[in-house]
């Protein structure tokens, strides 16, 4: 891709979630999830920009009121398959200085079948110039689901789609680690942008600098890759070529849940216009800052400060 895309498809599940208030034991009701977290945050930056969900929920009032809070984010769901008898996954947040743990409900959410029919795959992803998927997309689906997602990814690839992927290890939705290696790197075969985050992979890839987890995944297929890691350089591999990017310290931290979300729609919502890798690392890091200063998963962004020379749309 050469130029900014126009439609960008992301794939995987919505939840259900409960984030807490000032007062102990109040949670407010939202609605998040990893890849729907880049997706409203697409949005948010690029409010022009077509985005659309891939996923699947179920026929109840809490499924009724998640897809018009998709559609009022401006979040296209034509692609938001309707299984009755199933409903949303839930989540809880719990929040220690700032560090967040969750507690999940999702056995029986209507988005693990989100893969079942090869032909809305294709249909989906017919005419995207940009398909997001994660990890936890692929942690969701069943063995068989999951190679039919791959195919049809690596089809859009061919079509001419840019594939991007981010990891987002969460070792306890899989059988056990070997599973969760092997499928990750699977995912990386068919993807051309990869954003891991670099705990992550030295935890369960035994990398030993930013540098390897890059490198691992350009040897797998990815054209780029960005590693996240904390407060710490972001280490980019972009055109052949090694570079780290200095992230600005952030001020205040309240919430670091979809830090990599909304990291990852800094990165993405121009990718392949002629911006700076370093330029839009420091925006995406900046987005980040904002996000993590507030509760929860969707925290409305204050653009002004994000304009800056980084020629946001």
């Amino acid at each position: 891709m050469t130029a900014p895309p126009r439609r960008i498809l992301c794939i995987g599940e919505c939840m259900a979630e409960l984030a807490p208030l000032d007062a102990p034991g109040d949670y407010r009701l939202g609605f998040a999830g990893d890849s729907f977290n880049t997706a409203w945050y697409l949005r948010q930056l690029r409010p022009g920009l077509e985005v659309d969900y891939l996923s699947a929920i179920g026929g109840d009032a809490i499924s009724d009121r998640m897809a018009r809070f998709m559609a009022d984010a401006g979040i296209g769901t034509a692609h938001v398959a309707r299984v009755p008898g199933r409903s949303v996954g839930m989540y809880m947040i719990s929040l220690s200085a700032g560090e967040r743990s969750f507690s999940y409900w999702r056995d029986t959410s209507a988005a693990r079948l989100l893969a079942e029919d090869p032909a809305a795959l294709d249909r989906a992803m017919s005419g995207a110039d940009l398909v997001y998927f994660s990890g936890i997309t692929l942690a969701i689906l069943s063995e068989a689901a999951r190679d039919r997602l791959l195919h049809a990814l690596r089809a859009a690839r061919g079509q001419g789609a840019t594939i991007a992927f981010d990891p987002n290890l969460r070792p306890r939705l899989w059988r056990g680690s070997a599973e969760m290696c092997a499928a990750i790197m699977q995912g990386a075969t068919v993807s051309d942008v990869v954003l891991p985050s670099f705990e992550d992979e030295a935890a369960y890839f035994g990398d030993a600098d930013p540098r390897a987890t890059a490198d691992r995944y350009a040897a797998a297929g990815a054209r780029s890759v960005v590693v996240k890691n904390g407060p710490d350089p972001v280490h980019v591999l972009h055109d052949g070529r090694h570079q780290e990017v200095v992230v600005a310290p952030v001020p205040r931290v309240v919430d670091t849940t979809s830090a990599g979300d909304s990291f990852n729609a800094g990165v993405l919502v121009d990718w392949g216009s002629p911006l700076p890798m370093a330029k839009r690392i420091e925006r995406a890091a900046a987005v980040t800052a904002q996000v993590i200063g507030g509760k929860g998963a969707l925290v409305p962004l204050d653009k002004t400060p994000l304009s800056n020379d980084w020629t946001m749309p």
